[in-house]
């Protein structure tokens, strides 16, 4: 399992997705870092009625009580903290997530762009040869889009489209979430029981 995991949450659509993952990650013991735009601010107050206030602080003390973080093990950092641990190479968390990734945020991290911390943590991650997730949610993709993509994916990252699937017949919203941050959960090796594996096997550890 990896020790300590980055989640940058951006302005697309599919706030859900990036919130259950920090839940599922704090559940499964990882350190969790996270940086968050001003925009996700409006996406998960209009998605989620949720509000993530401006300051780190704040949403740092709200997700911590949220999803039941033991003391440290959760840290939530401004989106202009540049002396955070995510935006140096020499502290480099093991992975990075950016979920939901706006189409802005991918364009800008594929171009080597450092104009705040989530950009800026996502090139540590690739220049450090650490394991960088991405979670576009946008339909339909244009050239641009998938020219960025895949200028990323030779890069390293992996590409990972909020498409879920619909074979394990969900019944409610959560379980269409559920399959995509599973799919996440499984790039990072952590172990979880969101849903079965194909042909019925159950999912271990958790």
């Amino acid at each position: 399992m990896r020790n300590t995991v980055a989640v940058a949450l951006t302005g697309a659509s599919g706030m859900a997705y990036g919130l259950r993952l920090i839940e599922c990650l704090i559940r499964a013991g990882v350190q969790v870092q996270v940086a968050y735009s001003q925009v996700a601010q409006v996406v998960a107050k209009q998605e989620l009625d949720i509000s993530l206030p401006g300051r780190a602080s704040e949403v740092q003390t709200d997700l911590a009580e949220r999803y039941g973080a033991a003391p440290g093990q959760l840290r939530v950092y401004g989106r202009e903290e540049w002396f955070s641990p995510l935006a140096s190479g020499s502290s480099a968390p093991d992975a990075m997530v950016v979920c939901p990734c706006t189409m802005g945020t991918l364009a800008a991290i594929a171009g080597g762009l450092s104009d705040n911390l989530i950009e800026r943590a996502a090139d540590v991650v690739l220049k450090e040869g650490k394991k960088l997730i991405l979670v576009p949610r946008e339909t339909p993709f244009s050239v641009i889009h998938l020219e960025n993509m895949l200028r990323l994916a030779r890069a390293g990252a992996v590409i990972l489209p909020a498409n879920p699937g619909f074979y394990h017949r969900p019944q409610t919203v959560a379980e269409v979430v559920d399959f995509i941050v599973a799919r996440i959960l499984d790039q990072l090796s952590v172990p979880h029981e969101l849903m079965p594996r194909w042909g019925g096997e159950s999912v271990p550890g958790g």
